[in-house]
């Protein structure tokens, strides 16, 4: 059955994440984010939810645990740039299946890039599936580095801000 299977896939994932988290602490959050912001994915509703509940906890701090995602999303997001810039589109056509990556996601970011500018690196942070995949397109428009930095690190922060402290307002009742 398909439902239960996506089901044991989502659970082994949460898994995944909750356990890296509880035992790395920051580096954990940092180096999951970093992989969800390379285009892999890697739920950060998961991560920084976790990370707010670890806040409760007394475990982590709020304001690190918000930087520290923000901080990954940007450095993830300048290897996708990065690939997107040096590859092009037809690199990530070819090799994205392999990270999850379907024409149709790339198809939608593009579509969103085109439309909306390069407001959209900033706007597209908070937008689940358009926030992974916004960099390719970003890459191969050849957005100016500093301008695209900016926008994802002002486009990263809030979101993660929001989703740890979701985790924080979740606290005991996390499970």
């Amino acid at each position: 059955n398909k439902i239960n299977m996506f089901t044991t896939i989502i659970d082994l994932v949460a898994g995944f994440i909750i356990k890296t988290i509880d035992i790395l602490g920051y580096p954990g959050v940092f180096f999951l984010m970093f992989i969800e912001s390379c285009g892999i994915p890697m739920p950060s509703e998961i991560i920084m939810p976790f990370s707010g509940f670890l806040v409760v906890a007394g475990k982590m701090n709020f304001w690190l645990v918000s930087f520290v995602g923000a901080l990954a999303n940007l450095a993830g997001s300048l290897v996708a740039y990065w690939i997107g810039l040096k590859g092009g589109r037809g690199l990530i056509e070819k090799y994205g299946k392999y990270i999850l990556i379907s024409k149709n996601d790339l198809d939608l970011a593009d579509r969103w890039f085109v439309k909306f500018g390069n407001l959209t690196t900033f706007f597209g942070r908070f937008l689940p599936v358009i926030r992974t995949y916004i960099s390719f397109p970003a890459g191969i428009a050849k957005m100016e580095i500093k301008r695209f930095s900016i926008y994802t690190f002002a486009g990263a922060l809030p979101w993660s801000m929001l989703f740890t402290w979701l985790g924080v307002k979740m606290g005991n009742n996390w499970n």
